[in-house]
């Protein structure tokens, strides 16, 4: 089925849909993940749908989209909430289809694609603006899972930290074993406005600087130590 996995940016939206290709059915079919606020709006389609050679002006060849590109697989839509409401009505007629044509095309093709999305935006307020579709939303919404921010999961840092150390020393050799009470009570106390993935950042950085086998207050940055 479709999911929907919304949350503040940096709470792991696309950890969590890798982790439902890995767990599913279809693990051993292709993960194919686009973010559509990276894309021009100009051009989304074509990525999502594909096109015939000669459909637009740079369109010299045929271009398979990746949605065709993930038949029998997982399509991640990353950052949803910026796709155009037009292409958005091309998608829900995707989905509930399991079929879409290229642009430029006629012949209709054929897809088994399971869809998940993620939004880091509130869909239900853009819906009442008029620049989400509602019908897509619920569409979408089969399942939804909201990642909460890490401010409101800190008894989950010291687990997180952990991992990330294991992560860096594996990446870069080096041989980090511990956290000081220190610096780990600062981390548990400090807000992470950009969730999980400044906390990552945070001990990659404190992991350079460390100059033992243990991280300490005086590795981590100072606006994270210098909070009341």
């Amino acid at each position: 089925v479709s999911v929907l996995i919304t949350g503040e940016t940096g709470t792991g939206k696309d950890v969590i849909a890798k982790f439902i290709h890995a767990s599913g059915p279809r693990a051993n079919k292709p993960f194919i993940s686009i973010n559509c606020a990276a894309i021009q709006n100009t051009m989304l389609e074509s990525e999502l749908f594909g096109h015939e050679a000669g459909a637009f002006t740079s369109a010299d060849r045929k271009k398979p989209g990746l949605m065709e590109i993930a038949d029998d697989g997982v399509l991640f839509l990353n950052e949803i909430s910026s796709m155009p409401v037009d292409i958005q009505a091309k998608l829900l007629t995707a989905i509930e289809t399991h079929s879409f044509r290229r642009v430029g095309g006629t012949a209709l093709i054929n897809v088994d694609v399971q869809v998940l999305a993620a939004s880091n935006r509130n869909l239900k307020e853009m819906i009442r603006k008029g620049d989400f579709r509602e019908d897509l939303y619920y569409r979408l919404k089969v399942v939804d899972l909201d990642m909460p921010p890490l401010r409101e999961r800190k008894e989950d840092i010291p687990e997180l930290v952990g991992y990330f150390v294991r992560e860096n020393n594996a990446r870069q050799g080096m041989n980090v074993i511990e956290v000081s009470p220190q610096a780990m009570e600062v981390m548990q106390k400090y807000a992470w406005p950009g969730n999980i993935r400044e906390l990552s950042n945070v001990i990659e950085r404190a992991m350079i600087f460390c100059d033992g086998m243990t991280i300490t207050l005086g590795d981590l940055p100072k606006d994270i130590t210098t909070i009341d």
